[in-house]
């Protein structure tokens, strides 16, 4: 049976890996530094704007591909959900990152 788990999670520091702009655009990839437990951990975030809105996909180094939900850009933050997967668990993280030039 598979766990469903909330979790809130704060990278620690995001450097962006496209263009850079003055505005708040998180548009591009983000290669991610953060700890858990102690232990360093990167991951990889891509932002597109498909028209109006923001897409998006999370990679990690044991899972690749994880298409991200609710992506929202308000007020310089932007928010998003994304699921994952460990052994027979699924945890949904809620990220919240203030985006500042070309950093979270």
């Amino acid at each position: 049976m598979k766990a469903l788990l909330s979790a809130a999670i704060v990278l620690g520091l995001c450097g962006v890996a496209g263009a850079r702009n003055e505005k708040a655009n998180p548009v591009g990839t983000w290669q991610c530094e953060y700890e858990i437990g102690g232990q360093k951990r990167t991951s990889t975030l891509t932002i597109k704007k498909d028209g109006d809105k923001l897409t998006g996909t999370m990679d990690w180094a044991d899972q690749k591909g994880e298409k991200l939900k609710d992506v929202k850009l308000k007020d310089g933050v932007l928010t998003f959900s994304a699921v994952r997967k460990f052994m027979d668990n699924e945890i949904a993280l809620d990220y919240k990152l203030t985006v500042e030039k070309d950093k979270f």
